[in-house]
């Protein structure tokens, strides 16, 4: 089970997760200071006493950086502020009469060993003007440490783009909430250290989350292989790719793992994984029947030939909760209302360009703002979870919940570590049942076997350090 991670809000969402705090009496200004001096707190902690230079704009994350400045003054740092104009909201103009240092024209600022990016945070919607940008892109980048507060300027929060030219952040201060920007491509990338700022704001019902540590339950005195879970790969045009994700499925805990397959691999398999012959759809139906069956898998190296449509309809046939990876995601389009109505929950796990042919044949999907909400949408689609990779890895439920894995491991960018992902899904499904949480479980799993595993490995071994990464979420 993936515990729930934090929110990660909309603009609207987070101007409706603040109203709910001043509805409690809190004023605007008093929640402006509890950001601004916990802010200031991250600041101090990490840069120290250095000479600092805080960017202000109008508004109220403007007002922030004059809060921030406040505290770092009297936590004897040198500062300088630089407003971009004059605060032109009251809780701003307030922040800017307590603080009683001088502020200087933003186009007189010179660098300084440290920045704070207070201009415009989250609620930015259009591009900044060349020349205050210019400006900008100048100070920060001639400075050695940077830090965004909220988001840093020139990136639009909802979309997840940048309205201005890509300008990558040392710290990045999410106050509240994470906003889909900080998590989703490409702007995340440019969020090098990211933090959330606690400022009292309750968590959004029906928000994304970002993904957390699973948590696993150790097998029970009750436990038996089935009860564990009984994967089942089917084998098509590359059955070695089946291979590596049974030999996943069993490294993520499978208590038991069949392929399914045409011909007589026997020989070619590890002695603790049985081989079940099927040559035709009949036999590869009836071999599907066993009840015992936790998560049937249909995708790696299956090819796109007949054959492979009649597997993928076999599975599609079955009672069992399925994994549709690589492959069989270029051969359900024109069976999406057989996975649609399905009994059985089906998950679909595609990179972008399986996700764009899996789009164009849903037809009907709304234009999304961002990878996220485009996950959701093709969820809804195809009423199945979607786990939509990437180095922004995005799960989707077609009621709208979304889990964002950010910033994955970079090393995974390997031939067959997709397969060794779908063998660990399987196995997570198999376990408890859980879509979502399968899902995510796997992906947390996958991400922490790359970085035990190194920088440089086969997807093999990534499979076989998969149980050192279930180790360490287990339940003690």
């Amino acid at each position: 089970m993936v515990d729930t991670g934090s929110s990660v809000l909309t603009v609207a969402q987070m101007v409706a997760a603040e109203q709910a705090v001043f509805d409690t009496g809190v004023s605007v200004d008093a929640l402006m200071l509890r950001a601004g001096q916990a802010a200031g707190e991250m600041v101090w902690r990490i840069g120290g006493v250095v000479p600092t230079l805080i960017l202000c704009g109008p508004g109220n994350n403007g007002g922030d950086g004059y809060v921030i400045a406040e505290f770092l003054q009297d936590k004897g740092v040198p500062v300088t502020v630089a407003a971009m104009t004059e605060p032109r909201t009251d809780a701003a103009r307030n922040a800017r009469a307590r603080y009683k240092g001088d502020v200087i024209a933003l186009a007189d600022a010179v660098p300084k060993a440290q920045l704070v990016d207070c201009l415009f945070g989250s609620g930015l919607a259009r591009a900044i003007d060349d020349a205050v940008w210019s400006k900008f892109v100048g100070l920060v980048t001639a400075s050695r440490r940077s830090f965004a507060v909220d988001l840093p300027s020139g990136a639009d929060a909802d979309r997840a783009v940048w309205l201005n030219d890509p300008l990558p952040f040392d710290h990045v201060l999410a106050l509240g909430a994470y906003k889909y920007a900080h998590l989703l491509e490409p702007v995340a990338s440019d969020c090098r250290s990211l933090s959330l700022i606690d400022i009292g704001v309750a968590a959004q019902h029906g928000a994304a989350t970002r993904i957390a540590k699973p948590v696993i339950v150790l097998p029970d005195a009750q436990s038996h292989k089935y009860r564990r879970g009984l994967v089942v790969v089917l084998a098509g045009a590359m059955p070695g790719a089946a291979l590596l994700a049974a030999r996943a499925a069993q490294g993520a805990g499978a208590g038991y793992v069949k392929i399914i397959g045409a011909g007589d691999a026997t020989a070619q398999l590890p002695a603790d994984i049985v081989w079940v012959r099927a040559d035709d759809a009949d036999t590869v139906g009836e071999a599907l029947s066993d009840p015992r069956i936790g998560a049937v898998l249909a995708g790696p190296g299956l090819g796109r030939d007949s054959r492979s449509e009649a597997l993928v309809d076999a599975a599609l046939g079955c009672c069992h909760p399925l994994v549709l990876d690589a492959d069989a995601l270029h051969l359900i389009g024109a069976r999406r209302q057989k996975v649609a109505t399905r009994a059985a929950p089906v998950l679909l796990t595609p990179h972008h360009g399986e996700f764009e042919a899996m789009a164009e044949a849903a037809g009907d999907m709304a234009t999304a703002p961002n990878k996220a909400l485009r996950a959701v949408a093709l969820a809804a689609a195809f009423n199945a979870c979607v786990l939509y990779k990437g180095a922004d890895s995005v799960i989707a439920a077609p009621d709208g919940r979304v889990i964002i894995a950010d910033r994955r491991c970079a090393w995974l960018s390997v031939a067959g570590t997709g397969d060794v992902l779908a063998g660990c899904i399987a196995t997570r499904l198999a376990n408890h049942g859980q879509t979502l949480h399968a899902l995510a479980e796997a992906v947390w799993l996958q991400d922490r076997a790359a970085r035990n595993a190194g920088p440089a490995f086969t997807a093999w071994q990534l499979a076989q350090a998969l149980p050192l990464a279930v180790e360490s979420c287990l339940e003690r």
